[in-house]
């Protein structure tokens, strides 16, 4: 181990995770670096196949189902180098990608977070982009390290210097899932700090592998904590850092269609579409009444 990967350790979250998908985002990580696997229940059935595999691997339980946010500032507390590099299970680093950053930490280079960018990305979702652009501007500007200075990026994998932040309660934990990273980047931002997207850190993300979402008998299930928990992020988001009634103008265009196509999938006996207009509407008038992200189903 260099002196500079025994600075940086991998903190990847999971929940009820499928070993395959597991595996093969540890088999790309390079075998230097520390991992510690943060399992956002009270046990991880998988821990003496991974701790096997690899010695300098650590499971921490949270014993509860944390979330993104909250389960990832557990992590944190469990972390003591000085760089975090935090990931989905479903994420596979691409060849290069752990010498890259090596490098980063090597030159010493001045940052909050640094973001990856897509190799394959069945979600179809930008990795990187401006609060001030509706679309990404795919010619921002990159140095000489091929880092491109940006507002945010995508939350599947990030890399923290724990230095430049004043604790390690990080992400807001008032949200359960959604939203966490662009609220944090959004508050970095705010203070001025340092948020790049490394346009040759590439890695590969299924999107909706992570946990439960992947096991077809809990579908209904991801449905209706999936669409909950979006509109009650998105209210909660646009209220923090724009106020309530920016808030519910900007939402109760979602309101109105959300009731419409209620009515219109009970009548036609859609009911995966039902259920998922049901808990749009249902996440979204928790958060206008001031309730907490609590929705949980598993």
């Amino acid at each position: 181990m260099t002196k500079y990967t025994s600075k940086l350790n991998v903190n990847i979250l999971t929940f009820r995770t499928e070993k395959k998908i597991l595996n093969n985002c540890i088999n790309s990580i390079d075998k230097s670096i520390p991992i510690n696997i943060i399992e956002n229940s009270m046990n991880f059935e998988h821990e003496a196949y991974f701790k096997k595999r690899r010695k300098n691997l650590n499971v921490f339980c949270t014993g509860d189902n944390f979330g993104y946010g909250k389960g990832h500032n557990y992590g944190f507390l469990k972390t003591k180098s000085r760089y975090v590099l935090i990931c989905n299970p479903d994420v596979i680093f691409r060849k290069g990608y752990f010498k890259l950053v090596k490098e980063y930490l090597k030159k010493k280079i001045k940052f909050h977070i640094i973001g990856s960018q897509y190799h394959r990305n069945k979600m179809n979702r930008p990795a990187y982009g401006l609060f001030t652009l509706k679309k990404i501007n795919p010619n921002i500007k990159k140095d000489v390290n091929g880092l491109q200075r940006v507002n945010w990026v995508v939350g599947c994998t990030m890399l923290f210097d724990l230095n430049n932040f004043s604790s390690k309660k990080i992400f807001d934990e008032n949200f359960f899932l959604f939203y966490e990273e662009t609220d944090l980047c959004r508050r970095i931002m705010k203070k001025n700090g340092l948020i790049y997207s490394g346009s040759n850190l590439i890695i590969n993300h299924l999107g909706e592998k992570s946990s439960f979402a992947a096991i077809p008998k809990f579908k209904v299930n991801y449905i209706k904590l999936r669409n909950w928990h979006l509109l009650w992020s998105s209210f909660y988001y646009e209220k923090k850092h724009f106020g309530y009634f920016y808030s519910l103008k900007k939402h109760s265009f979602f309101l109105f269609k959300d009731i419409i196509k209620i009515v219109f999938y009970f009548i036609v006996f859609n009911k995966e579409k039902f259920l998922k207009h049901l808990y749009r509407f249902l996440g979204l008038m928790s958060c206008m009444f001031g309730k907490k992200s609590s929705f949980r189903i598993y």
